[in-house]
């Protein structure tokens, strides 16, 4: 069977494109970064994360993936707060920056090919500067540069804006200065003020302005030609065209193959974001659930669509991946005598349609402009599959079939989980330990009083006092923990708590 072409949305041709990189078998691919001078919000979590699996999936296809993601650790906000903290600007930036890293390793991202830093990155935006300036795009007043928009026809490519739209002043980092000969005119270089970082330039002492980092940073690692550039949409006007302008008013043949962006992650059908102060940090989050219910979360949706935030949707993503890691650890378990067995034969013909079924749709969802939540919900039947496998198995060298149908949709399973990033590097029992952990933290429990409420309803069951022990197990039900009596005895595991069917206000809880 043919495999399916994989193809992208472009934000330049407002359409799905099929991808064919630049290189053959290799891609190029650049993100824009965090402007670390605080935790990382969720929002951020939503970009990473819709990128990660990007990059994930083009490894799957058996691309070698070259990815550039960059921070910008000088900025006004990292400056401000700096000074609001009495800190060293860049000092400040670091710190977050590496926080961010530690957000990214509890998502499960892979890190990039490259994470370079506008403070290290210099000479290469001095020199993409001046090379705009010989090319007639940019002028200096009183230590500043500023590019010139009425150079550049194309201005407004991407984001199809008209230039009545971009009033300075309305937003975007748009910047109200009368000395512009037009008021769309960004800057490219910021002339030194007392207190602030600065460095020496051409054009005097100073530092550089937001769009021209991205652009010289791409270039310097990726070349003026690439494959991908990504974002958040709220950086196609004016970031991502400021770049495209300056890109290619410093070099003609500048070009991105294909521009993707991700959708905004919205609290009360508003978008999260800093400057609102209505957002919740990662870290918020990871606090109280597990880092990898968090993912799925943000992977339910489809990348370009906006997220609707929701503790409901979050007890619901944990749910899931509790199941998912619980049946991994009940196949691993039933499994672990027979992995060093060299088992001959076929596996069922039944199991191995549903498998190819099965992965032949993912592929399909996949390379249709990465549709994760198609995967996720058909995942499920994989699960169920397994689930069914073991209760008709009784550890037997003699049910070959049963043992051999496992292997095969256990594979499946993980590979299409490494795929999405949803497997952890931790065995399965210390994934489900740690969600049980965070589901007791919601609950305000802690382990010791579980089993002591188990211990009492077995006592309550035993003298026959039923209502009493109806109202243990609901209470606990209630909490977010649901008992079940198995033959071993009583085990509890998170439940979505009654409460939360109907909630949606986006709180996070306890």
């Amino acid at each position: 069977m043919e495999k399916p072409k994989l193809q992208i949305f472009n934000s330049m041709s407002k359409q799905k494109e099929v991808f064919k990189p630049i290189e053959e078998g290799k891609v190029s691919m650049y993100v824009c970064g965090v402007t670390p001078y605080d935790f990382s919000h969720i929002g951020h979590a939503r970009a990473y994360v819709s990128f990660d699996v990007l990059h994930r999936y083009l490894k799957y296809l058996g691309y070698e993936v070259k990815y550039v993601r960059n921070f910008t650790d000088i900025d006004d906000k990292i400056i401000r707060r700096a000074n609001e903290k009495g800190e060293n600007p860049l000092s400040l930036s670091s710190r977050f920056s590496e926080e961010f890293l530690y957000d990214m390793a509890e998502l499960n991202c892979l890190p990039p090919t490259h994470e370079p830093r506008v403070s290290d990155s210099m000479d290469q935006i001095k020199d993409l500067i001046t090379q705009i300036m010989e090319n007639g795009h940019a002028y200096t007043i009183e230590g500043d540069v500023y590019f010139s928009v009425d150079t550049y026809p194309d201005y407004y490519c991407l984001s199809g804006r008209k230039p009545d739209d971009n009033r300075a002043g309305g937003g975007g980092r748009v910047a109200v200065d009368s000395r512009k000969r037009n008021p769309a005119d960004f800057a490219l270089w910021k002339a030194a003020k007392p207190g602030e970082p600065s460095w020496e330039s051409p054009w005097g002492p100073g530092r550089p302005g937001w769009h021209i980092e991205c652009s010289a940073m791409s270039l310097h690692h990726l070349s003026h030609c690439f494959d991908i550039h990504g974002g958040g949409k709220d950086l196609i006007f004016p970031h991502h065209e400021n770049e495209i302008a300056q890109s290619r008013a410093a070099c003609p043949l500048s070009n991105v193959n294909f521009w993707m962006h991700n959708g905004f992650v919205n609290r009360d059908n508003q978008k999260m974001s800093k400057s609102d102060n209505n957002f919740f940090t990662i870290r918020d989050i990871i606090g109280v659930y597990h880092p990898l219910a968090l993912r799925f979360f943000l992977m339910r949706t489809h990348y370009r669509s906006d997220v609707n935030y929701s503790d409901r949707a979050l007890e619901i993503s944990s749910d899931r991946v509790f199941y998912i890691y619980q049946t991994l650890h009940d196949c691993e378990t039933a499994l672990s005598p027979f992995r060093s067995e060299n088992f001959k034969g076929q596996v069922p013909a039944d199991v191995k349609e549903q498998i190819e079924k099965f992965h032949a749709e993912c592929l399909a969802s996949m390379s249709d402009d990465l549709h994760t939540t198609t995967v996720l919900d058909d995942l499920v039947d994989l699960l169920k599959s397994i689930n069914g496998a073991l209760k008709k198995f009784k550890g037997k060298k003699q049910q070959q079939g049963l043992i051999l149908s496992l292997l095969a949709l256990e594979k499946e399973v993980k590979d299409v989980l490494g795929a999405l990033g949803l497997l952890s590097l931790l065995a399965s029992s210390e994934v489900l330990q740690q969600l049980k952990d965070k589901a007791l933290k919601r609950a305000g429990f802690v382990e010791e009083e579980i089993q002591q409420k188990i211990e009492e309803r077995n006592l309550a069951r035993k003298n026959k006092e039923y209502e009493k022990s109806d109202k243990i197990r609901e209470e606990l039900y209630l909490r977010g923990i649901s008992l079940m009596d198995e033959p071993k005895g009583t085990i509890w595991r998170p439940c979505e708590p009654p409460e939360m069917q109907s909630e949606d206000n986006g709180v996070i809880p306890r």
